[in-house]
């Protein structure tokens, strides 16, 4: 059963009293699989607003509480929205009011739905009907667990790309072992944590009270998503979405030592320090590992199964196949080759060399010649053969120079084939064709392309070894340091990542039927705009630290639609892939639905996201950190995000149409809000929330995906969310100036947020006090009797 609160702000509880003819409307609605349903009535009269305790329970037919006179009835009747008072919505269609939930439910995604209605009145004095919608996201946990399979099967799989180093001196291969050993250290806890995951069924969020449990880390706290539909007299019902989350941060960890941006700045500076038992390689150079590693165990497979498809093609002598098989596998082996041309793997393989048991170096073999003296034997020096430092550019030139000998013989083939159809006489042309052998062309063929495999394989070897050792010194000079910080960093990208796959699917949901977003969506990507509620002062600083990193790590990540293999359900799950240094978040659809998107889309190409992330501290430790601290990381965020967020506009008014774009009644173009937003983010203002409304404005302009944080995703984020509401009804539906705050207390008082506060720590109660709201904006406090102490 799910229960629909229809609640008329002019009288909404908080105003009851002194109102001599109060009214307030529940519905309850039952499913279809329930034909027979007994409901409880109960009624009280709270004889204390801000002590819910006190109170006297009254009978449908009511007296006072001095038993004298009748106070009045409560009325159980069958309603339909056409009866609504003053109100013609004839045109609604009670099932197609709930669709929103049943239609998301399809996609087994979004669960347990938390429901309320209002009526509002507007400007003209008419009413619109508002309905939030409030559900958990199963990514909550699926995401998660998917990444700590990824990272395990990462690490095991660098543990071995380690032992299949070969030989190295003692000095390296104490390293290595040490290394490895680190490595199954994190296996093994990743491990366990998966292990205690795999145990959990049917939860599909991680409340606020279990932020810092050490089994629950990867899971992002206080997932929802949260719906708000507006339904006006003749108009299109209007949809706006959010997605609330606590704030992406290590909170097992701690932040004694701060977050993830001071822990990765001390720990490079640190990291060159140390430089004297390894060879220091910039981050730059490692993520060029990685990045070498990754495309070519991606690219090596493709090329043979291209060769293979080339090969197939000559035994059916198909020219139009063979044509098309050696143009993909050109540009395969074309970029593989690409990839392998940098200095970087050529100073490794060097590096290497010098790293294998009984090296001696050019310079300490001549001082050991001068003392032994010219007449003794050079061999009686123990050293390895003069590495070759051209060897490596002609083990990669020998695979372009095999390309082009596979391209000259398909060229070959085909000319002669050519040649012989046009000299013979159309009376035999038949038999030419008959006789000529299928397996002519594959015979010849043959021998080049295997040289190409064995070249590929070749250099697949000697850069795989290279760029694992780069990784080994990388990992050396972290020890044990930076195994602790990718473990943080692991924790707090998982929290990130699960928000963004729920917010990119309810975005992907809601605009299925919107061919200029799709457009924009395969053109472009879209802008995931999370805005953060964190203080700079104390333990939220390193929130903060930790959260910005983990934002600006979903730059790594990309969608991909796909159709579903079947229609069941659970073949709807998204589906991740990849590696550290790159994801891909796989987002299947039912195949009806997947026809009928365009052709890119279908076709799999990559969907980016441009996340961006924009702070306002709003509480009292806030107050503290502007007048007596620092909020230079706060400053330094916005400004960098609003620079992406005014790149991302550029980029998207280069190919995509402007009216690919939502139409809103605000007037304010989006250049001008960026303008705006520009000026706000250097002014020096304290707790500037203009910042946050004009940023959440810009993203709902631009097609984004809305994101709001604080440390739990439960009080301050509820006051935002609330407010946003609020203003959008302000702003886009006429809701009358006169009762905004009425319209603003009434969702906080009655809504999904308060719902929210009690799935997380069962008490209906906001955790702050007065003294705290006092530092609070006027708009982000709630209503008297809403708040008081909780746990947070």
């Amino acid at each position: 059963m799910s229960i629909l609160w229809l609640t008329e702000c002019l009288h909404c509880p908080s105003f009851f009293q002194a109102n001599k003819d109060p009214l307030f409307l529940t519905g309850v609605t039952f499913p279809s699989d329930y034909p027979e349903t007994l409901v409880k009535l109960m009624v009280y009269d709270v004889k204390d607003k801000n002590q819910e305790s006190v109170r006297c329970f009254l009978l449908s037919h009511f007296r006072s509480s001095d038993g004298v006179c009748t106070a009045g009835t409560v009325v159980v009747s069958r309603l339909k929205m056409g009866e609504m008072e003053g109100v013609e919505v004839d045109h609604i269609d009670c099932n197609a009011f709930l669709l929103s939930s049943s239609r998301l439910s399809i996609f087994t995604v979004f669960r347990n739905p938390v429901c309320k209605v209002y009526t509002f009145q507007t400007t003209d004095s008419k009413r619109m009907i508002v309905r939030e919608q409030m559900e958990e996201c199963t990514l909550s946990f699926s995401i998660p667990k998917q990444l700590l399979s990824l990272y395990i099967q990462e690490d095991m799989s660098r543990v071995q790309d380690l032992t299949e180093l070969g030989e190295l001196s003692p000095h390296w291969d104490n390293l290595r072992k040490e290394v490895i050993t680190r490595y199954g250290g994190i296996i093994s806890s990743y491990q366990e944590t998966l292990a205690e995951l795999d145990k959990i069924t049917g939860c599909s969020f991680k409340p606020s009270c279990c932020k810092a449990q050490k089994s629950l880390e990867f899971i992002p706290i206080n997932l929802h998503t949260q719906r708000m539909r507006v339904s006006c007299l003749k108009k299109t019902d209007a949809f706006y979405d959010i997605v609330t989350v606590g704030a992406p941060a290590a909170h097992f960890q701690g932040f004694k030592s701060g977050g993830l941006q001071r822990l990765l700045s001390r720990y490079e500076a640190d990291k060159k320090s140390t430089a004297c038992q390894c060879i220091y390689y910039s981050p730059e150079h490692t993520a060029k590992a990685q990045e070498v590693l990754s495309i070519t165990s991606l690219l090596q497979p493709l090329i043979t199964s291209l060769a293979d498809q080339l090969l197939q093609a000559a035994q059916e002598h198909s020219s139009p196949g063979l044509r098309d098989a050696l143009k993909s596998l050109s540009d395969k082996t074309e970029q593989f080759v690409h990839t392998l041309k940098d200095e970087l793997v050529k100073s490794a393989l060097l590096a290497l060399h010098a790293a294998r048991p009984g090296y001696v170096s050019k310079s300490q073999r001549q001082s050991a010649e001068a003392e032994l003296g010219k007449t003794k034997n050079q061999d009686s020096i123990p050293h390895h053969k003069e590495y070759d430092e051209e060897e490596w550019d002609r083990v990669w030139a020998n695979v372009a120079k095999c390309l082009n000998c596979v391209i000259a013989m398909v060229d070959k083939l085909q000319e002669e084939d050519n040649n012989k159809q046009e000299s013979a006489p159309e009376q035999q042309l038949a038999d030419v064709i008959t006789s000529h052998t299928p397996g002519d062309w594959k015979e010849q063929l043959y021998p080049v392309v295997t040289r190409l495999k064995e070249c590929v394989k070749e250099v697949v070897e000697k850069a795989k070894k290279a760029m694992t050792f780069v990784l080994l010194q990388e990992a050396v000079c972290s020890l044990p340091q930076g195994f602790g910080l990718q473990q943080r960093r692991d924790v707090v990208f998982s929290q990130a990542l699960a928000a963004l796959a729920c917010g990119f699917v309810l975005r992907l949901y809601a605009g299925m039927q919107d061919k200029g977003f799709l457009k924009q969506l395969h053109l472009v990507g879209l802008v995931a705009q999370f805005e953060s509620l964190l203080s700079t002062y104390s333990e939220e600083i390193g929130m903060l630290e930790d959260m910005e990193v983990g934002i600006s790590d979903l730059h790594k990540v990309v969608f991909k639609i796909t159709e579903a293999k079947t229609a069941d359900l659970s073949e709807l799950q998204p589906f991740l892939c990849g590696r550290r240094d790159h994801f891909t978040v796989e987002v299947p659809l039912p195949q009806p639905i997947f026809q009928t998107l365009p052709e890119e889309i279908k076709e799999g190409r990559p969907l980016r996201v441009f996340p961006v992330l924009f702070n306002v501290g709003i509480n009292e430790q806030q107050t503290i950190a502007e007048r007596f601290g620092d909020i230079s990381l706060q400053e330094r965020i916005n400004q960098k995000n609003f620079e992406i967020l005014d790149a991302y506009y550029k980029l998207l008014n280069e190919k995509v149409p402007l009216e690919c774009l939502p139409c809103f009644q605000a007037q304010t173009d989006i250049k001008e809000l960026l303008e705006t937003l520009g000026q706000n983010v250097v002014t020096k203002k304290r707790k500037n929330v203009e910042i946050l409304w004009i940023a959440g404005a810009i993203c709902r302009r631009l097609n984004g995906i809305r994101f709001t944080s604080c440390k739990s995703a439960k009080d301050r984020t509820s006051m935002s969310v609330t407010l946003e509401q609020c203003a959008l009804l302000r702003d886009e539906h006429q809701l009358s100036k006169d009762f905004f705050v009425r319209a603003l207390d009434c969702m906080r008082r009655e809504g999904c947020r308060i719902e929210n506060v009690q799935k997380n720590i069962r008490c209906r109660k906001y955790a702050f006090n007065i003294l705290q709201l006092m530092a609070f904006p006027k708009c982000y406090r709630p209503p008297d009797g809403t708040y008081g102490k909780a746990n947070s």
